[in-house]
């Protein structure tokens, strides 16, 4: 079995004194994971970073087993995030989603795609965590609980939208909601392009979480989202107090 990719790279740990086994999220292969001989020697070892986009050559006798992988490098995202905790930690959170929610072998290549659009804007530190919101609300479909934020579930009104129903993760208006606001989630309005500071992007993560944690987690029989996208909102709400 072979087969050729490019790909993001997500993690990786040690295999024996010399090797890594990397795990990659790819267009056409999904979420995939496998050896790279000497991956810890001084020549591949700075090219194993995180965030890296990778050509991929993967190679097994069989398709169920580990397989290896050869890689080049196509290019580099370490310089963007190594002086910015901020950016390397919401760089961390996204590739440990991945990791942990994705199966292996299907793929999305929408999502791909808006993946590493997502990476391509670690150099607009300024316009990132926007990004990564929008790009969040994109994981939460992808999964199959997108949020309905175009409309209101009440009225059916575009206008005046305030809240989201907990429950089905629908928009509703001010006039919708009702004696019912007090049971609702904000409506983030940097969903609808209205609102791009790091105050109106926490709003918007604080609620990505809430379905993150009441449909995805309770989906994949899991307690806690990853520690990694723990300390991305923590470092934000840092910078906002600073």
């Amino acid at each position: 079995m072979e087969w050729r990719d490019k790909g993001i790279l997500l993690a990786t740990r040690p295999f024996g004194e010399t090797s890594l086994i990397i795990d990659v999220f790819t267009p056409d292969h999904g979420k995939s994971s496998g050896v790279v001989r000497g991956g810890q020697s001084k020549k591949l070892k700075p090219i194993l970073q995180i965030g890296a986009q990778l050509d991929l050559t993967w190679k097994a006798r069989l398709e169920e087993h580990l397989g290896s992988f050869q890689v080049e490098l196509i290019r580099s995202r370490t310089a963007n995030v190594m002086n910015d905790r901020l950016l390397l930690a919401g760089m961390l959170s996204s590739t440990t989603l991945i990791s942990r929610f994705f199966p292996v072998g299907q793929a999305y290549k929408q999502f791909y795609e808006s993946s590493e659009n997502l990476f391509d804007l670690l150099k607009f530190p300024d316009i990132w965590a926007l990004g990564y919101f929008k790009w969040e609300l994109e994981f939460l479909a992808t999964l199959g609980f997108g949020l309905d934020l175009e409309k209101c579930a009440v009225t059916g009104s575009t206008a005046d939208l305030k809240f989201i129903s907990p429950k089905s993760g629908r928009a509703v208006s001010q006039a919708g909601a009702g004696e019912w606001s007090s049971k609702l989630l904000p409506f983030p309005v940097a969903a609808r392009g209205r609102g791009n500071s790091l105050e109106d992007i926490l709003d918007g993560l604080k609620v990505s979480q809430f379905f993150l944690e009441r449909k995805v987690l309770a989906t994949f029989g899991m307690e806690h989202l990853p520690a990694a996208r723990f300390r991305f909102i923590s470092l934000l709400e840092k910078k906002i107090r600073n």
